[in-house]
């Protein structure tokens, strides 16, 4: 699991246009460093997700550089603001436990709801939840919607 925010908490991404290229660009540098997305949730000042990784997950550090100085330089670039620091720092967490990982998919897959930005996560575009209500069988989706999410400890890096 990767959690990332801007720096000082500040809204960059404040434009569905914005949201839409942090996205796209998430996706296109998963599927170049080979990490196959299991859910995501982006907001305009962090963002979320879970992925399993390739047989060289140290490949993680330079998937996030990239997709951090590329957002940034566009974003930057929009704002007339070279050289402008848009993120903090990310963390990430091996997930060794089934239950952890289980609750960690509700909780990324329903953040939008969680940060009161949708009453039903399926209604926000910048999350995996629609995908996983449209790929992923009946029974999986009644685990993941029972996993218990109030004791996670996500770390909230992007608070600093």
């Amino acid at each position: 699991m990767v959690t990332a925010g801007t720096y000082q908490r500040q809204y960059f991404f404040n434009t569905p246009e914005r949201m839409n290229y942090l996205t796209h660009t998430l996706f296109a540098l998963a599927n170049k460093f080979c990490w196959q997305l299991q859910a995501w949730s982006i907001l305009s000042n962090h963002y979320h997700f879970i992925a399993i990784s390739p047989d060289n997950p140290q490949s993680l550090s330079k998937f996030i550089e990239e997709l951090h100085r590329q957002t940034a330089t566009i974003l930057n670039r929009l704002d007339n603001s070279i050289g402008r620091k848009v993120w903090f720092q990310f963390w990430a967490s091996h997930i060794t436990y089934q239950k952890s990982y289980l609750a960690r998919l509700n909780y990324v897959h329903n953040n939008a709801v969680h940060h009161q930005l949708v009453t039903e996560a399926e209604h926000y575009p910048w999350c995996s939840k629609s995908w996983f209500r449209e790929t992923a069988d009946s029974a999986f989706q009644d685990t993941i919607e029972s996993s218990k999410v109030d004791k996670l400890n996500v770390y909230k890096l992007f608070y600093k």
